[in-house]
């Protein structure tokens, strides 16, 4: 993120001047603060268009939060602020507001004030940072949390920096999002729209640090060195080998991270590892257990191939459409990735090409969303806009995912490696595919070498969802299944599942479900010059790990019988796609994604966490596809 320095010019005195002084007549009346305002500070700013003022902004408690307030030069009316809080850095050189997280130059056409603010316990900002601080206890008055802290800087914000209309728009993605959602449990009766883009809501069940009770290893570990390292610098963790692969191998069970490398100065992951199963500390973090209503209009963006937090803003919008009495709980999803809504195009990701400049209609609607809400501009959107793969158009819908015209139908697995919408007829013991998981062996979950997740600077860490999944199509311990050569459009648009029966010889296990569209051969039209090869290309759509102890509960774990048939389903999360006539459709199978997901050792230890390496064993994996176990995919097709 780039950073910014205040004028010195004559125009800045007279705001300098004017902002102190307001400072100063609301400290007596500031009732939510009880502590006089600070005056904030000028510097020269080189900015053609913004006047930018430091601030250390009081919090309830007595901690300043480091805030910058960027104000345009040219005369205007009154303005709305647009209002970031993030983590990772504000601005702070003689530039104009940082690219990261800043609105697009279409939405500041309109006319706001700017305002980013880091977090308690980050760069300048004085308190203590806590990973994802969990709401506070509303029955101590003197408890603070996320929301308390944005209630209060607007309310600050209102009071001391002239020349604004008195309402409050907030923006940001990932953890920026995540900031904004807390702001919604208490929200300050000027904050008038949010557009929460990728927030998480439940960290164990889906998006950054655990999926279905699985823990992922090597964006947890990196983001924690990140994160927990230097409060003034968003630090890299420095591998000693090119490829993680081999490191996270090499570093064995989980039990020596702490021994060999954060020797228990990384609290996040201190608690990550002493809460393994879904207790009431990962209970309370679930902010979407939190949102009752929706007080508050928002926009809920999300993108298909988010290698984060994909998850997260579809269950927001959905717990929040429970209650939506006003109608002002919006959704959109494209075809991105985490950011993706962000690029200058957003018409490609990796290989694929989706047509158009998905970002530029992303622009479009989120400009539309906060002139209604902050400027009283008219508000033409649909409720729902979603970007359809396969088709590559958008949807305009009343609901995702749709409430009606969708038929549930199962896709099964069959013998000799075939896909069919007709169940399975084998009735013996034999109607099962099978495969040794050895955790010495783990699948890799993108091309190797894999580069740091934050740092390599090819990045692609972005990009992996999309990854042509030919790359492990012939391991023995992935398990290959596809249909014959569509012969017309398979079109499906909702909820995805896996009803998977499969049985361990171990007595844990991590089932991992892909759903792939194979692009076809063409070889009588091969690619022009310069682009991608996509003859035969497996795009993957769909997929998600889910991890067998938690079968029953994700609170209560238990081991799993060993060779013993269960039942796993699983979520694979809504979408929207068209498998084209003359493609195929892919199914794959497999126990190890490494080193996103941590390896499972396959003999059920009451926490991984403090597992041996002696207690990872090589299990033979079983899939059924018999009439009583007919494992199958069951997705929503639109006749």
């Amino acid at each position: 993120m780039s950073l910014g320095i205040l004028p010195r010019n004559a125009i800045a005195l007279v705001t300098l001047v004017t902002l102190v002084a307001l400072a100063a007549a609301c400290a007596i009346g500031y009732i939510a603060l009880r502590t006089p305002s600070p005056s904030p500070s000028a510097h020269a700013n080189a900015s053609r268009h913004f006047d930018a003022t430091y601030a250390m902004v009081p919090m309830r408690d007595g901690v300043k939060l480091d805030t910058v307030i960027f104000v345009p030069k040219a005369t205007h009316p009154p303005l709305p602020f647009l209002f970031k809080r993030t983590p990772y850095g504000i601005t702070q050189s003689d530039k104009e507001p940082g690219a990261r997280g800043r609105p697009s130059d279409e939405i500041m056409a309109d006319g706001y004030i700017w305002v980013e603010q880091n977090i308690r316990g980050r760069f300048k900002s004085e308190g203590t940072f806590v990973m994802g601080r969990p709401p506070r206890d509303r029955s101590d008055p003197k408890a603070i949390d996320e929301s308390t802290d944005a209630y209060d800087t607007i309310e600050w914000l209102l009071r001391n920096v002239p020349g604004n209309n008195g309402r409050v728009g907030m923006i940001g993605g990932s953890y920026d999002a995540w900031t904004q959602v807390m702001a919604l449990l208490d929200p300050h009766p000027a904050l008038r729209a949010v557009n929460e883009a990728a927030s998480p809501s439940d960290l164990f069940l889906n998006d950054d640090t655990h999926h279905n009770g699985a823990f992922r290893l090597s964006y947890s570990f990196e983001y924690a060195a990140m994160m927990e390292t230097v409060k003034d610098a968003n630090s890299n963790f420095e591998f000693d080998r090119a490829d993680t692969y081999d490191w996270f191998l090499g570093l064995g069970a989980l039990s020596h991270v702490n021994e060999r490398y954060f020797h228990g100065q990384k609290p996040s992951w201190n608690e990550v590892a002493t809460h393994p199963n879904r207790d009431d500390f990962w209970k309370h973090r679930a902010i979407g257990t939190h949102l009752e209503r929706a007080t508050v209009p928002t926009l809920n963006t999300a993108g298909f191939w988010d290698q984060e937090d994909f998850v997260g803003p579809l269950d927001i919008y959905a717990r929040l459409e429970k209650n939506d009495r006003a109608n002002t709980n919006y959704l959109v999803v494209g075809p991105w990735n985490h950011g993706g809504w962000g690029d200058p195009t957003g018409r490609r990701l990796g290989a694929i090409d989706f047509g158009s400049d998905t970002a530029a209609e992303y622009r479009r609607i989120n400009r539309q969303w906060f002139a209604h809400w902050l400027h009283d501009a008219p508000l033409d959107l649909p409720e729902a806009t979603v970007f359809e793969s396969g088709s590559n158009q958008w949807q305009k819908l009343s609901h995702f995912p749709p409430e009606s015209g969708v038929t549930p139908r199962r896709l099964y697995l069959r013998a000799r490696g075939t896909l069919s919408f007709e169940p399975p007829t084998e009735s013996d013991a034999s109607g099962f595919d099978s495969y040794i998981s050895d955790p010495s062996n783990p699948v890799p979950y993108r091309h190797r070498p894999i580069g740091p997740t934050f740092s390599d600077p090819a990045h692609p860490w972005r990009a992996w969802l999309v990854e042509d999944q030919r790359f492990v199509d012939h391991r023995p311990d992935v398990l290959t299944w596809q249909s014959e050569v569509l012969d017309r459009d398979v079109r499906v648009q909702g909820d995805i599942a896996a009803e998977l029966f499969a049985s361990t010889s171990g007595t844990d296990a991590d089932w991992i479900v892909k759903l792939i569209d194979v692009l076809p051969e063409n070889s009588e039209h091969p690619p022009d010059a310069g682009e991608p090869d996509l003859r035969g290309y497996e795009l993957m759509i769909a997929n998600d790990v889910f991890r067998a102890r938690f079968r029953e509960d994700f609170e209560h774990p238990a081991p799993v019988p060993a060779d013993a048939v269960v039942k796993y389903s699983i979520d694979m999360h809504p979408n929207a796609h068209v498998f084209l006539r003359g493609h195929r459709i892919m199914v794959q199978v497999q126990s190890t994604w490494f080193p996103l997901i941590d390896r499972n050792p396959q003999k059920y230890v009451s926490n991984i966490f403090e597992a041996k390496d002696s207690d990872f064993i090589a299990a033979t994996q079983r899939v059924l596809r018999s009439q009583a176990a007919s494992s199958c995919i069951v997705l929503p097709v639109i006749e």
